[in-house]
């Protein structure tokens, strides 16, 4: 089968979902001198990349200026644009339910757009997380039916798993290699293509399913990394023993151990939603996943524990946590990023609240809470700003993220109490972290 694309020296190419994922890739294709289309249900996201706005921290507002200049990026809720493309990558959320099983709604619905505009020849990627066999089951069988062709005959389907870090400034979306797995070799031979065309380094596996597969892998070892050091972390913290001091040793061997760290729970798009998605899809073909199980539950324990630590801290010092007035220092779900997605903080938030403490928060990145899925009672509620009178009012700061740049030392010197969940009062004096700071 001839893609449309084959051969063209300038492609016109469909991002679906204009998130953290989409938007970059974008911009990438536009750099490379493709046409790009950005189709999203959000009319805020779409008529801000058309005056030329970022609303993405990391993204420079330059970048998208420059593209829609060169006459090559627009942004549009009118799905019927799909008709013009040679290829259309689909990056959409694929988050879990409230029983914790996978929830691929928004990529039913993307199939649900696009199909009754699909063409034969065109290429449809799909790049959200998901289980093995979402592309060849689940969206081939939406754009089948709604398309009337046959995906590997009449058009093309493949899946090539995101692999943003945002805000890591050491990997950008140009310097990351895109796995692809086709529905057929010929789907992904021309996946690899269109990869290839954007400046990118492509790894092509053989199909669809090891490609889906080698996403989840990959977040399944993080997963279970993370789970394994912050067991140890409660072990040691009965020892006596500081597990940042302990890992921030182990790191200095050059082979065999590479360094994980504890925290108060698992945050953002992958790591805490990932593996599940797995565990559920291993349950068709009657296979137990408990080492991976296992890793979940000692993760989703952890905002509890440092609960119990932080409740244990202020009962030392003749103060109950019902009514008591708790800072949580950062958000978002990782340092030096907005990204509030399955943020710890949350849980810990409720969890705070549901024994009487009155929680306010502050980040430097995070302006409001912005309306989240499961927790839409704290949207637009404001940061409050990190004034040592302000300080002084709590009983306690609850350090969830990392950020650089927030003032730490002005923390410990005017609140009775911090816990600190990432070790970012560890380069501060000892003395003025004695009996001031617990670690959790």
């Amino acid at each position: 089968m001839a893609w449309t694309g084959a051969g063209k020296k300038s492609l016109v190419v469909g991002v679906v979902g204009l998130g953290y994922v989409g938007l970059p890739l974008a911009l990438q294709f536009a750099r490379c001198g493709h046409k790009v289309i950005g189709l999203d249900v959000d009319a805020e996201k779409t008529t801000a990349l058309n005056n030329g706005q970022s609303y993405i921290r990391h993204i420079a507002a330059a970048d998208i200026v420059t593209a829609r200049n060169a006459g090559l990026l627009e942004a549009t809720t009118d799905f019927s644009r799909v008709a013009e493309l040679d290829a259309a990558i689909i990056c959409v959320p694929t988050p879990l339910t409230k029983n914790r099983e996978p929830d691929i709604q928004y990529i039913v619905s993307t199939g649900q757009q696009i199909g009754p505009y699909l063409r034969r020849n065109q290429l449809i990627v799909l790049e959200s997380t998901t289980y093995p066999g979402t592309t060849d089951e689940d969206l081939r069988a939406v754009l089948e039916s709604l398309s009337g062709l046959k995906a590997g005959t009449d058009f093309l389907l493949a899946f090539s798993p995101e692999r943003e870090d945002p805000g890591n400034p050491k990997f950008k979306t140009a310097d990351i290699p895109k796995v692809v797995g086709g529905f057929t070799a010929e789907c992904g031979e021309h996946a690899r293509a269109l990869y290839v065309a954007a400046g990118l380094s492509v790894v092509q596996v053989s199909s669809a399913r090891a490609a889906e597969a080698t996403k989840l892998i990959e977040n399944i070892f993080r997963s279970v990394n993370i789970a394994m050091v912050n067991e140890l972390k409660v072990v040691f913290d009965k020892m006596g023993i500081d597990i940042w001091e302990v890992v921030n040793a182990a790191k200095t061997k050059p082979f065999g151990y590479m360094p994980f760290y504890p925290g108060p729970g698992l945050g953002g798009h992958c790591i805490p939603i990932d593996p599940f998605y797995l565990t559920w899809k291993a349950r068709e073909f009657g296979v137990a996943t408990r080492f991976i199980e296992l890793a979940g539950e000692i993760n989703t324990a952890m905002p509890r524990y440092v609960l119990t630590r932080l409740l244990e801290s202020l009962s030392d010092r003749g103060k109950a946590l019902k009514n008591a007035k708790i800072l949580l220092v950062g958000l978002a779900y990782k340092k030096d990023v907005e990204d509030v997605r399955e943020s710890p903080s949350f849980t810990l938030w409720e969890l705070l609240q549901e024994r009487g403490a009155q929680v306010s928060y502050h980040d430097p990145f995070v302006a409001a809470v912005p309306r989240t899925r499961e927790h839409a009672q704290f949207t637009g509620i404001a940061s409050v700003p990190l004034t040592p009178e302000n300080l002084a009012s709590y009983d306690a700061a609850l350090i969830v993220t990392d950020h650089t740049g927030v003032d730490y030392e002005s923390i410990v010197r005017n609140t009775p109490l911090t816990i600190d969940t990432r070790n970012a009062c560890g380069k501060l004096p000892e003395e003025l972290r004695k009996n001031k700071v617990v670690k959790a």
